[in-house]
């Protein structure tokens, strides 16, 4: 048993990686950047959030002539998360609703990243690193994007 949880948990940790001081997480995905995405949508409202906006960075670089990978951003939230950062501090709806990427790398692996919510409120004063809705956040931007990993 001890043998199966430490695999399991080697497996999790090879496929999330963390960018450094950046505060960005990556997750590692088993689909294309199209159904990871619809994956991650499903999950978000699954799980009782709004979905704000999809924006598809290839297509708009394609709308002007341009070649990029694909490259997806979901803009999703839940207010009973949001409106307490807000009220700690006006400026941290300059960072909300979150966003998660999903996008295909140089070598055809697709990831789906995302900044920390701790790292993305650090500099406001008004916002607290350890107040529950930054680790409620943190938590479900973990769990969502695993779910829609397919890992």
């Amino acid at each position: 048993m001890k043998t199966w949880i430490a695999a399991a948990a080697l497996s999790v940790m090879a496929s999330v990686g963390v960018a450094g001081d950046a505060g960005i997480t990556q997750v590692k995905a088993a689909g294309d950047v199209s159904s990871t995405m619809d994956a991650l949508e499903a999950a978000v409202t699954g799980a009782g959030a709004q979905v704000f906006a999809r924006v598809d960075h290839a297509g708009g670089a394609k709308a002007v002539g341009e070649d990029l990978a694909p490259s997806q951003l979901l803009i999703f939230g839940n207010p009973k998360l949001g409106t307490p950062a807000m009220q700690d501090d006006a400026l941290a709806g300059l960072f909300l609703p979150l966003k998660v990427l999903v996008y295909r790398d140089g070598d055809g692996q697709v990831w789906l990243a995302y900044e920390s919510p701790a790292k993305t409120f650090e500099g406001l004063s008004g916002v607290p690193a350890d107040a529950a809705y930054v680790q409620t956040m943190t938590g479900a931007l973990a769990k969502l994007t695993g779910k829609a990993s397919g890992m």
